[in-house]
């Protein structure tokens, strides 16, 4: 399998997953032609994809969902909730008829040779969701834009070999920030964005010995930089009531507006 950020933050994200013979994104919050360059940059044909999830309907996951499926024909799966925030929100244009799928929260639904199971996640959308993406004896995960997370989350990412995990801002930095005060409490609030410190103690939960690349996602611009949320992991995983330290787990921040690199699993 192969997992790849092809972009990652509050303007736009857009995530690859590869498998034997089965190619998806996960989300689409860019432009058709940042996708289409990010694609071809790693070697993957736009026209060969065979599905596109979605976690939620805000406009940085879906503002390039329009253009790409009525060039594409690309069919798009997201929960009920989503899928309707996806048809409320009017930047996306005329969807194609027949592209959006509904899938349900803890079901597992198949995609090729890929078993793909949605898990909620507490964000301030309508059915918000992460993905957990099977093949064989090889699983990669996404949890971004959850505010909190708890035992049912842990659950859901256990025994992943690569995950993408929100990392989204350092408290301080946001408190401090130019944010006004609704949006600072929002960011930080239940259904907002976790923060480096909480990215790395629900990271600790769930480590094992054959995970083999943690990449940090969704880096807030205004309250985070690359070198604080890599370090700040790192340094909860090696205070962490676990067996491991920071320099045990290959861990890479995701790119904003770049493709990052492509983990292989």
């Amino acid at each position: 399998m192969k997992l790849c950020s092809i972009a990652s933050g509050s303007s736009g994200n857009c995530i690859y997953v590869g498998g034997e013979d089965t190619n998806i994104l996960i989300d689409v919050g860019i432009s058709k032609k940042r996708i289409e360059e990010g694609l071809k940059e790693i070697g993957v044909d736009c026209a060969k994809l065979d599905g596109i999830l979605i976690t939620h309907e805000h406009s940085d996951h879906i503002q390039g969902l329009g253009v790409f499926s009525r060039k594409y024909q690309i069919p798009v799966y997201a929960t009920k909730g989503t899928i309707q925030g996806i048809e409320a929100y009017k930047g996306l244009g005329k969807m194609p008829e027949g592209l959006l799928h509904s899938v349900n929260i803890d079901e597992t639904f198949e995609l090729g040779c890929l078993s793909i199971r949605p898990f909620a996640i507490s964000h301030d959308a309508m059915e918000p969701s992460g993905f957990r993406v099977e093949e064989a004896d090889k699983t990669v995960a996404v949890a971004t834009d959850l505010g909190v997370y708890d035992r049912y989350i842990v659950e859901n990412l256990k025994d992943v070999n690569a995950l993408v995990l929100e990392a989204n801002h350092d408290i301080h930095m946001l408190e401090v920030g130019p944010y006004p005060y609704p949006l600072k409490r929002r960011v930080m609030g239940d259904q907002g964005h976790l923060s480096n410190e909480l990215s790395g103690r629900l990271l600790c939960d769930i480590l094992h010995d054959r995970l083999q690349c943690v990449m940090l996602g969704h880096l807030s611009k205004d309250n985070n930089y690359e070198s604080l949320a890599y370090e700040t992991v790192k340094l909860e995983v090696t205070l962490g009531d676990n067996p491991y330290t920071g320099d045990d787990i290959h861990i890479v921040v995701a790119k904003r507006d770049e493709v990052s690199e492509v983990i292989e699993i």
